[in-house]
């Protein structure tokens, strides 16, 4: 994975604020960043019997403009705010920092009685733009491909587009779906479906996780470069978090929120501090 020594050795623990956030923190955004947002906030409540925390999770495009639109001031997103994003944000006076919290990978699934183990990145490029329609094509049982994918609002469909399709259109059928969970579920129901998520949500039942170019991914294929697909989790606040934002922030990049991010599958950033020196992508 690109750059992850040199975000680890760029990030810095978040100061605290003395000034709390008054009323509900209400946080938007991606649905990948959700289980561990999930997770943490009822940790961090239990400890902070005062605040009140609500969780809105419909796509990383929605999370940006939450924050720009100032309806959140904490933006969970899978993808890195765009320089368009950016602009618009500061034409309104918001000045998006960004947090990085987590890693991830995405995977491809496909129903459980689907024989398919393995698919190249090519192989996956041509099923999402439709170029391949049929099972028989890659290896499996002869029948239709039903393509499932994430929305446009989506920071797992931007990434997916980008690093697997390589900017090509999304297979004009594809099953579009809102959420992670929309698609595990989609596919688990659907013999002949494949679609895509991150890695929290591969192991739900009735799905199976392909390899692709024969790796798996995991945690230990992520951190080492070795599987294809991957990349950060993030938050996005305007400028430095304060009060009890800061607060939260400041838990989840705590050890015991670090550990809340493997309880849920995805990649802990402490992990990245020998990872990093192996100097892998």
């Amino acid at each position: 994975m690109k750059r992850l020594s040199s975000v680890l050795a760029g990030l810095l623990v978040l100061g605290m604020a003395a000034t709390s956030f008054a009323g509900e923190i209400a946080v938007k955004g991606s649905t990948t960043v959700q289980p561990i947002m999930q997770k943490a906030v009822e940790a961090f409540m239990a400890q902070h019997k005062g605040v009140s925390i609500s969780i809105s999770a419909s796509g990383s495009g929605d999370g940006a403009k939450a924050l720009i639109d100032g309806t959140t001031p904490l933006a969970m997103m899978s993808r890195e705010m765009k320089p368009t994003e950016i602009q618009q944000a500061n034409a309104k006076g918001i000045h998006p920092k960004q947090i990085v919290i987590a890693y991830d990978c995405i995977t491809p699934i496909v129903n459980s009685s689907n024989p398919v183990k393995n698919l190249s990145m090519a192989q996956l490029k041509d099923i999402f733009t439709g170029k391949i329609t049929d099972w028989k094509d890659v290896g499996g049982a002869a029948g239709p491909i039903s393509v499932v994918s994430r929305d446009s609002s989506s920071g797992t469909f931007e990434y997916w587009g980008e690093h697997v399709l390589k900017k090509e259109r999304v297979y004009a059928r594809a099953q579009m779906q809102a959420s992670n969970g929309a698609v595990a579920q989609v596919v688990s129901k659907q013999k002949g479906s494949i679609g895509y998520v991150g890695l929290a949500y591969a192991k739900a039942p009735g799905l199976k996780d392909l390899t692709v170019e024969g790796v798996a991914g995991s945690i230990a294929t992520t951190l080492n470069g070795t599987y294809p697909v991957s990349r950060g989790l993030y938050l996005y606040t305007n400028g430095e978090p304060t009060g009890d934002v800061a607060k939260l922030v400041n838990y989840i990049l705590s050890p015991a929120g670090q550990k809340i991010v493997a309880s849920v599958d995805y990649i802990p950033l402490k992990s990245l501090k020998s990872a990093g020196k192996k100097g892998k992508k």
